[in-house]
């Protein structure tokens, strides 16, 4: 097809006037059955290439792409276009996945978007094999390569896919972040003897780049505070960690900015609207875990801030390059103190799972072929852990899924090699190198611009003048006493969330007094929990009892409850009794223990923990129609109020409403 024809299909179909060269050229050897890998900034217009080429190819084109937000946007993008497309996901129910995979299979979609890990499901493959695919797009193609910064081992397997296709094939890789370590393992991976290279430059002259200085999170929140009301538009703001994201944008709210948190932890429907009203600039910004941002096809987002150094440069690059895609000015800011580096640190360092981890799942499988939950129970590790090591160890040869029985189990290969963790210690080290280019970034004397391109491989000497270093306006923040009165008047206002409430039990979101590991209340639970310095001291009354008039107001509870010690003997008793003298309400020390637990703490995953609890309360008291007060010091993952709440809800109680000190920020 000549390129004069292509535009006009391309302004009959997208309604747009033309190909940058680039583009062409990819679409160019896509349609004669070549291999490509795209390596182009954000905002280039990738997806337009491949999404093209769909449409002059027969068949349909399978896209591999790990970012859900992203599938949901173009997918509603083509529908807008009158292009048949859909995706295959987690998000779906399982009738919407079957129907879609119907669909599938009768020809219906040009274009079908899935996500790498649903490889594995049956009915995906018994459909792709009644395809007929017309060309196949692996979509954040760094996700490849064990040295890219998200890498996904489910990946290997559209590596496999692709190494079965006939040479002329159409096969397009594309990504905005490979260093040249990253872009020459997908070229092995791919066969580079078939693999054309298209790399653009990585430069946005667009943004301005900058580093701030600080010494703690009061310096932080005061001055992004500044920072967002003098900015103009919409952007993102983001933290390291689920609790920073609910902390900082509270905060912001507090102080009379519109704002809004964005994390795993929230359900797929409230994602999905923040989402919506992020592209509606319905907030002024949205404050996000690094779960934000990538598939949000948003040109004005007018600024990005880290409050949080990333773990690499490759990072950092792919989360700014959500903004400013339409081209106008766009501020980049990185808040950083010397303290930030625990964090990057202990990702890094926890990112793999030990040799430890790995042969407790080999000696499990040795015994006896198990399923996914029975591997996960056996070894206390949490799922997505158990996931990285069987993934790797099915990569390995070690261990295969046997898919025949009516529950797929995992079984250990007989006369299998031996484990190869080598590379995971060649990783971590890489890693740690790639943070410390991190710091490079943070420490630079040259433009920042120039550091990342050079860093990302696309070597350029020129100055963006544009960054706090060409500009010589380098910037320490500083909490005033004005700002740190402030900030003390919203930590004793706002209160942390417990949501344990569904549809099925009696349990309501309940609320603590601050979190636990970020504040001096966690310090003085820890003096009287594990040092001995006796009950918890007046001022986590007070605090707690404020937590409970701000969440239930002049609410009356029928009976106030504590959860029984496992090791901390009468400390969450004699608060409790405190509690309820205070507030009036009855109290009763009749929720028991029926059997010995352990700690919660020592289990890692949610199936242990709550078969730890199994039958372990019981209450020696009519409760029946009462509402109920239940009190304990630290939430963590709420199991625990979870099977007192389904105990109560058995005895007859009307509603269980959890009131605790802390809440915990691990694990996030």
């Amino acid at each position: 097809m000549k390129r004069k024809k292509a535009e006009k299909k391309l302004a009959k179909l997208f309604n747009l006037p033309g190909f940058y060269d680039e583009q062409w050229k990819a679409v160019k050897r896509l349609l004669a059955g070549e291999r490509v890998l795209m390596i182009q900034r954000t905002g280039f217009g990738k997806s337009l290439v491949y999404q093209f080429t769909a449409m002059m190819l027969p068949g349909t084109t399978i896209i591999f792409s790990p970012l859900i937000a992203l599938m949901r946007d173009q997918v509603d993008k083509l529908d807008a276009l009158g292009i048949p497309a859909a995706y295959i996901n987690s998000t779906l129910t399982p009738e919407e996945k079957q129907s879609r995979l119907r669909d599938a299979r009768r020809g219906v979609y040009k274009m079908l978007y899935i996500a790498p890990e649903r490889q594995e499901d049956n009915a995906w493959q018994e459909t792709v094999q009644n395809l007929q695919i017309g060309m196949i797009v692996v979509d954040e193609a760094h996700c490849i390569s064990a040295w890219g910064h998200d890498f996904r081992p489910s990946y290997r397997r559209i590596v496999n896919l692709v190494r079965q296709l006939q040479a002329d094939f159409p096969v397009l890789a594309c990504t905005a972040t490979a260093t040249e370590r990253v872009q020459g393992d997908i070229q092995t991976q791919l066969d580079n003897s078939k693999l054309t290279l298209i790399r653009g430059d990585l430069s946005r002259s667009n943004f301005e780049l900058n580093v701030i200085r600080t010494r703690n999170q009061e310096d932080k929140m005061w001055h992004l505070l500044h920072l967002v009301r003098s900015l103009e538009g919409s952007g993102v703001i983001y933290c390291g960690t689920q609790v920073e994201s609910e902390i900082f944008a509270k905060w912001l709210e507090f102080a009379g900015i519109n704002s809004t948190y964005y994390n795993a932890g929230l359900d797929n429907e409230t994602r999905k609207s923040i989402e919506a009203g992020l592209m509606n600039n319905k907030y002024k910004c949205v404050v996000s875990t690094n779960a934000l941002g990538m598939g949000i096809d948003k040109p004005d987002i007018r600024f990005v801030v880290h409050t949080q150094i990333p773990v690499s440069p490759l990072h950092y690059y792919q989360e700014i390059g959500r903004a400013g895609r339409d081209g106008g000015s766009t501020t980049i800011v990185i808040y950083y103190s010397e303290e930030d580096d625990k964090l990057p640190l202990s990702f890094i360092h926890n990112a793999r799972p030990s040799v430890l981890d790995y042969n407790k799942i080999i000696s499990a499988l040795k015994e006896v072929p198990l399923g996914l939950y029975a591997v996960i129970k056996k070894v206390n590790m949490k799922k997505t852990k158990v996931n990285v090591i069987l993934n790797d160890l099915m990569d390995q040869g070690i261990v295969v899924k046997n898919t025949s029985t009516r529950s797929p189990k995992y079984e250990y290969r007989f006369n299998a090699p031996k484990l190869n963790h080598e590379r995971y210690s060649r990783l971590q080290e890489a890693k740690l190198a790639d943070f410390e280019m991190m710091k490079g970034y943070i420490n630079s004397e040259e433009c920042r611009m120039k550091f990342l391109r050079n860093y990302l491989g696309d070597v350029s000497s020129e100055a963006c003048s544009k960054c706090d270093i060409d500009l010589r306006k380098q910037e320490t923040a500083r909490c005033s006493e004005v700002g740190k009165e402030k900030i003390r008047e919203f930590r004793e206002s706002n209160f942390p969330v417990l949501n344990v409430s569904t549809e099925r039990n009696i349990l309501v979101d309940g609320v603590a007094a601050s979190y636990y590991g970020v504040t001096n209340v966690g310090a003085a639970l820890h003096r009287s929990k594990y040092e001995g310095k006796g009950d918890f001291p007046d001022h986590l009354l007070k605090l707690t009892l404020k937590a409970f008039r701000k969440r239930w107001g002049k609410e009356i509870f029928d009976l106030i409850l504590y959860v029984p010690p496992t090791e901390s003997g009468d400390l969450v008793k004699n608060f409790a009794h405190k509690l309820a003298g205070v507030l009036e309400f009855p109290i009763s020390d009749c929720l028991i223990k029926t059997r010995q637990t352990k700690a919660q703490k020592v289990f890692e995953s949610a199936i242990s923990k709550k078969e730890n609890l199994i039958g372990a309360f019981n209450i020696l008291e009519d409760v029946e129609g009462k509402k109920i007060l239940l009190i304990d010091d630290i939430f963590d993952s709420g199991q625990t109020v979870k099977t007192i709440g389904s105990m109560l809800q058995a005895k007859g109680a009307s509603e269980v409403a959890p009131l605790t000190i802390a809440k915990t920020v691990g694990g996030r």
